[in-house]
């Protein structure tokens, strides 16, 4: 079940963006890809999930499994929030610790500072969901 929320969580990322944007790990292999119409896709092309307009995040299956809000809170489908990205690209889990931070250049950073990946051209809040809570890394 938590696999899929993260799922949903990551195709957030996909609501807003016109075109296709790239995941990627700190090697440059493709991970997974964000398609303009909300539909995430795994790196070998399987649907993973979708993003409503109202911010409804469904896994492949069309279950409701979170949302990402206004204020970077990342919730679970009971409204639980799991994580938070701060303004300044700072990830943190449930319980404020900070679990990685999110560059302007859309390097991904883990808690120690090492780059694991990259997402440019999508908001911070769902590069963290791909890669902090979705693990696609």
């Amino acid at each position: 079940m938590k696999r899929l929320f993260f799922t949903g969580m990551l195709l957030a990322a996909t609501f807003m963006i016109s075109s296709a944007q790239t995941l990627s790990d700190s090697h440059g292999s493709t991970t997974g890809q964000i398609e303009s119409d909300g539909t995430v896709e795994d790196s070998h092309g399987s649907t993973a999930g979708h993003i409503k307009s109202d911010g409804t995040i469904e896994d492949s299956h069309g279950s409701t499994i979170g949302h990402i809000r206004s204020d970077g809170s990342i919730e679970d489908s009971h409204g639980s929030t799991i994580g938070r990205v701060e303004s300044n690209g700072t990830v943190d889990d449930s319980h404020g610790s900070t679990i990685g931070h999110i560059r302007s250049d859309g390097a991904v950073e883990d808690s120690h500072g090492s780059t694991i990946g990259h997402a440019s051209g999508v908001k911070r809040e769902w590069i963290a969901v791909a890669f902090f809570f979705f693990r696609f890394n």
